[in-house]
Order: structure tokens, then sequence, then C-alpha cells
């Protein structure tokens, strides 16, 4: 007689496993090494709008100048200034992500190295040549994804909020992807090695932080707890890979 208890179990461990990976990276945006990487990021970020402001004031008092407008300079620091401003209060977000996702990968190291130690000291660093063929993948799955997206989207315009959804199912499945591949292919033995996570799991992870994505504020952590609970999934489908290959199947008779 089969005993399909440890069956049940696994289910039960698949419904609630994204949830508790996302509540695992939210309890740790208290970690130093979090929120020393939040606080770079918020640095970089304003470094980025100073050099732009600095760069426009420069071009406009120069133009300003080379017209002979009156007061020139000190007003082209003014029109720099306001733009700086504005700009710094519709994009500071959008910039901000950019420049966190850049760090995303210390985001990474710092969950393995509170809650998956021992995988972290097997992780490995890709080549150049793999990071290039990543990107390279990457790039052009989104602009297919995003093609197809605008194409159903079009015909859906009379419907107020199906281009959103379709944009918003289109990115939740590119964000899986792109979450596990972060520290998938870092721990991955071999090429052909199958990846740990199923697409439903995937869609389920890039689905709710393409969701936070979209909540002012909550954006701004959005790709810190997409990392974090990314790694959680992995590493938790890695050690569940592990301990049935080494334990075997059970049976009862």
């Amino acid at each position: 007689m089969i005993d399909v208890r440890p069956r049940l179990w696994a289910k039960q461990r698949r419904m609630t496993r994204v949830p508790a990976a996302i509540s695992k990276a939210i309890a740790q945006l208290g970690d130093p090494k979090i929120v020393r990487l939040l606080t770079k990021t918020i640095f970089i970020t304003l470094v980025i709008f100073a050099l732009l402001g600095a760069g426009m004031w420069a071009a406009l008092s120069r133009l300003l100048i080379n017209h002979e407008v009156t007061f020139g300079a000190e007003l082209g620091a003014l029109v720099a200034i306001v733009l700086t401003i504005l700009g710094a209060w519709l994009l500071f977000r959008i910039v901000a992500l950019a420049v966190l996702q850049f760090f995303a990968d210390e985001v990474v190291i710092a969950v393995e190295a509170k809650h998956y130690p021992a995988s972290l000291g097997h992780a490995r660093s890709l080549s150049w040549q793999e990071e290039l063929h990543h990107g390279a993948r990457s790039i052009g799955r989104a602009i297919g994804v995003n093609l197809l997206a605008l194409i159903l989207a079009i015909p859906m315009l009379v419907i107020a909020i199906g281009p959103p959804i379709i944009f918003w199912a289109a990115n939740g499945w590119l964000l899986g992807r792109e979450l596990q591949d972060m520290i998938w292919l870092r721990h991955r033995r071999s090429i052909g090695e199958a990846a740990p996570l199923s697409g439903p799991e995937r869609f389920a992870i890039g689905g709710a932080v393409a969701a936070m994505m979209a909540i002012p504020f909550v954006n701004f952590l959005a790709p810190v707890i997409g990392a974090a609970s990314a790694a959680h999934l992995v590493h938790g489908r890695l050690e569940e890979k592990h301990s049935s290959d080494t334990l075997g199947p059970i049976n009862v008779t």
C-alpha cells in the first residue's frame, strides 16, 4: 500500500510556498545589509538627479548667455532647479527602481548568507559570456512579450481594465523568469539541468512583484522583496529536491 500523505503534504507546501517566501522577504527588510542597500540606492538616485540638474543648468546658462539674455546664468540656474525638482517628483521612483535592480544580487547574497549559508558557499560567478547570453535573451524575451501584449491590448482599449491586466500578466511572466534565473543560474550544476520552479510558481511571484510595482512607495521595495522571495523559493525547491533524492519514495505495506 502506498502512503499518499507525502503527496498531500507536498501539494499543501506548493500552495503556500509563494506567500511564505514573500513573508520571509518582508521580514528581512530590516536586515542591516538590506538597509544599507536601500540607503545606497537613494544616495545614488539623488546623485543622478543632481548631475542631471547640473548638466541642465550648464546647458541652459550657455544657451541663454549666447542669446544675450539678461541674467542668463541666473535664469538658467532657476529653470534647471525647477525642472530638476519636477523631474525628481515624477521620475524618482523609476530611476530608484532601475538603480536598485542593478544591485539585486546583493539582496540575494544577503538572503543566502542568513538563511542558506551552505548554498552560498557553492554559488558560482557567471562568466561574461553567460552574462551576455542571458542579457540578450532577456531583452529579446521582454521585447517579444511586450509586443505581443501590445497587439492583444489594442483591441481591448474600449475596455478600460483590459490593457492593464494584459500588461500585468505579461510583466508578471517576465519577472518570474528573471527572478528565478537571478538565483538559479548561480547554483545550477549544469547548463541542461531543469529549473526548480514550475510555471505557476514563477508567474505567482512575478505577478505579485508586478502588482507591488503599481503601488506608490511599495514599488520602491518591490525589487528587494522580489529578489529575496525568489531566493527563498529557489533554495526551498532545491532543498526539497535534495531531500527527495536522498530519502526516495516512502511506502507502507
